[in-house]
């Protein structure tokens, strides 16, 4: 359904920083970069489904009220490391790693990166 999201930065060296730590434990790595723009995809993936970006308008990036972007997380303990590289590089905590009421096996971590977009991991998988 998705073909790609992009999230905006001030701070693209930051953001960089943040995501090079956080998107691997998913499955992510940076695949392109520029001075405005990053990059990342999953191993065999053929172009990138994660952007973060300077805004095309030039103006201030700022974030969505209601606005997040979830990750697929394979197993639990990829959610718990996807939360815990994201608060040891500048994120910041919106809802420790655990089960969650949307279903039995909803496991997810909620942050915020550096430039205050919402993230999520999350793993549906019983364990």
């Amino acid at each position: 359904m998705l073909l790609y999201v992009t999230l905006g930065s001030n701070d693209i060296p930051r953001a960089r920083t943040f995501y090079d730590a956080v998107l691997p434990v998913l499955g992510y790595r940076r695949q392109r970069e520029s001075d405005e723009e990053i990059g990342y995809a999953a191993d065999g993936d053929t172009r990138c489904r994660f952007w973060v970006v300077v805004p095309y308008d030039q103006r201030r990036a700022t974030i969505g009220n209601g606005s997040m972007v979830a990750l697929h997380a394979e197993r639990r303990a990829d959610v718990d490391a996807f939360y815990a590289a994201a608060l040891a590089h500048g994120g910041t905590d919106e809802g420790r790693p655990g089960l969650r009421s949307f279903h039995a096996n909803f496991y997810a971590a909620y942050v915020r990166d550096p430039d205050g977009n919402k993230l999520s991991a999350v793993c549906e998988r019983p364990e």
